[in-house]
């Protein structure tokens, strides 16, 4: 059984004046939220022996703050294709896992992340999969379970086993606060 966690970053900064999306930091509360969020995944004793990330600084940020919380170190590979990713683009950066990982976080961008797990989810009764469909907020993170290799997952093949928002951590992390 393989285990792909994905990690959306955290809420970034728009009001910061940079010259290119890529370098836009997170705001103060994408900070707490991607704290709250490693201090869970601390306490469900989540670990992972492989982890690929957008090397855009939101995600770069957003590690950091995970780390704190979390209390390990997760060092991923930069990998420049999960910047900004179709689906399709992340299921090819999955495919690509080492087939000896057992347990692997990606941690990019939506719609990429979103649509990923509604493509590898199957539609139906699962109101975490509608969760998702509805909206996948910033610094959320989304379990899937398969069976088999990295490199045979396809569509529908998935189970969604965990979709933990902010907001379900600490309702003030939620849209209407700030």
């Amino acid at each position: 059984m393989k285990t792909l966690t994905l990690l959306r970053h955290a809420k970034s900064g728009w009001d910061d004046p940079v010259a290119r999306d890529f370098d836009r930091p997170l705001n103060a509360k994408g900070k707490r939220a991607a704290a709250m969020v490693g201090r869970h995944m601390r306490s469900l004793g989540l670990a992972f022996d492989h982890a690929i990330a957008s090397p855009a600084v939101r995600v770069s940020e957003t590690l950091e703050q995970i780390e704190s919380g979390y209390g390990r170190t997760i060092a991923p590979t930069l990998d420049r294709r999960v910047y900004l990713a179709s689906a399709a683009t992340l299921l090819d950066v999955v495919h690509g896992f080492p087939a000896e990982a057992e347990s692997a976080l990606l941690i990019g961008h939506n719609p990429g992340l979103e649509d990923l797990v509604l493509m590898l989810v199957e539609d139906g009764a699962d109101p975490l999969r509608d969760a998702v469909e509805d909206k996948y907020p910033t610094a959320s993170i989304a379990e899937l379970q398969f069976e088999g290799d990295w490199a045979d997952i396809t569509s529908a093949t998935a189970r969604l086993t965990r979709f933990i928002r902010p907001r379900d951590l600490d309702p003030t992390l939620g849209p209407d606060a700030d």
